[in-house]
């Protein structure tokens, strides 16, 4: 047995696996990866495979960034951690100030936590709090749109729509109220997720705390796209019924869709913004919501009854808050956002090849997501393609039978030329 077997061998009996029937291990083992750099894994004997997915959606800048990498470093020999509860540090401070910066300071008082499930549950607790606050504690339910997902912990699956997830954990949730999805391939779906929306919030504004959705794609729905105006109308429906807007930009934050945040796009502010992921560059888990000021002046006060009563051991992390602070350098000094924009025509001539295939459709691009459906897939798709794909170099994990790409922000050519190629080779072959 050599070494990467034996590896797989002992993670499959010691290692419970995200995401994974672990019986099917026993066909399709683990990869040993011993070294990432750049958009590319590193196998046992040096094979490397491209990274298409970003690891989950993590890699902005690819493995291994060399100024992350340092930064890291020299903060080691600083200070590695320290409770954030009335105590601070010079890069959890630093972060803070950049992100609300980058809201035009319109959003600020970032609370940390470790993952998107946990910035999931800080928005939600803190809008339901708010308004007890504010003397009208019956608005303490949600809404969601249909088919999203905003994490995995009991109060992130209450808001969140994928029946794979919930149905297991039905009896431990707190549903909210789900309206019809907005889907930019279906006319008329938009107006009709609106107007389901403002039928709800006339009956039930004195109930609803908060509506929470992921601006433009809903990313585990199978890339699903929508309309800036969409959200832009969302705001205005949930302002005129004095309902917060949360943004789970956990996802689609930080470049994703070709601008730093997602929301931008509509030219409006939510009341919340959570975000995760690429926030650190996939370095160090790390989750923060920023709210309005309004927001977080109603827990300013004397008692403690009145502050937002949620904390994480590890909050605000000084190692995972410099990694962050990098990440926030790298688009000042790399222009990378303008540099992709210019690039929109090119990457869209790469991928069409793939677009064209006719087993595909409904291929569409915002940023850097490229999604498309496959037309009557086999059986399994989803399982045989991922495992078709590492043998071909490249790490794929297609949600049921969107085939998607999210590779790191700085993706070049070449690579994503031997990208689509390797997806073509394995959908022939799959399909055959």
């Amino acid at each position: 047995m050599n070494q990467a077997a034996s590896w797989a061998k002992r993670s499959a009996a010691a290692v419970w696996h995200p995401c994974t029937q672990m019986q099917w291990l026993e066909e399709h083992p683990v990869h040993l990866i011993q070294s990432a750099q750049g958009a590319w894994l590193v196998e046992e004997q040096g094979r490397r495979v491209l990274d298409a997915i970003s690891s989950w959606w993590v890699n902005l800048w690819g493995h291994g960034h060399p100024a992350i990498v340092a930064a890291l470093k020299d903060q080691l020999d600083r200070l590695d951690h320290v409770m954030l509860a009335g105590l601070t540090h010079q890069p959890v401070v630093e972060l803070s100030e950049r992100l609300s910066l980058r809201t035009g300071g319109s959003l600020g008082h970032c609370f940390y936590g470790s993952d998107g499930a946990s910035a999931t549950e800080m928005a939600l607790k803190m809008s339901a709090h708010y308004w007890r606050h504010q003397g009208q504690p019956n608005k303490n339910s949600f809404i969601a749109l249909a088919h999203g997902y905003h994490g995995e912990t009991l109060g992130a699956l209450g808001v969140t729509d994928i029946p794979l997830f919930r149905t297991a954990y039905a009896a431990l949730i707190r549903g909210a109220h789900t309206i019809p999805a907005p889907d930019s391939r279906i006319p008329g779906s938009e107006a009709r997720s609106l107007e389901a929306l403002a039928t709800y919030l006339a009956a039930h504004q004195g109930e609803v705390a908060a509506l929470i959705l992921e601006p433009l794609v809903q990313a585990a729905a199978g890339m699903v796209f929508h309309s800036p105006e969409y959200v832009r109308a969302v705001l205005a429906c949930c302002r005129h019924h004095d309902v917060h807007v949360i943004a789970d930009e956990i996802a689609v934050g930080f470049g994703r869709t070709g601008t730093f945040f997602a929301y931008e796009q509509s030219g409006i502010t939510p009341d919340f913004l959570c975000l995760s992921k690429g926030i650190t560059g996939g370095f160090l888990p790390l989750s923060v919501v920023l709210t309005q000021d309004p927001l977080y002046q109603a827990f300013y006060a004397e008692g403690v009854d009145r502050a937002f009563l949620h904390s994480h051991s590890y909050t605000g992390n000084p190692l995972a808050c410099r990694a962050a602070l990098v990440v926030q350098q790298l688009f000042d000094e790399t222009g990378i956002l303008a540099l992709n924009q210019a690039r929109q025509a090119q990457m869209a001539q790469q991928v069409a090849p793939l677009f064209a295939h006719p087993r595909i459709t409904q291929g569409r691009q915002r940023g850097m997501i490229w999604a498309c459906e496959v037309i009557d897939p086999p059986a399994h798709f989803a399982r045989r393609f991922h495992a078709r794909a590492w043998e071909a170099g490249v790490l794929l994990r297609p949600i049921g039978h969107t085939l998607y790409f999210m590779p790191p922000l700085n993706l070049t050519g070449e690579e994503l030329d031997f990208l689509v190629s390797r997806t073509l080779e394995t959908l022939e072959e799959v399909l055959a």
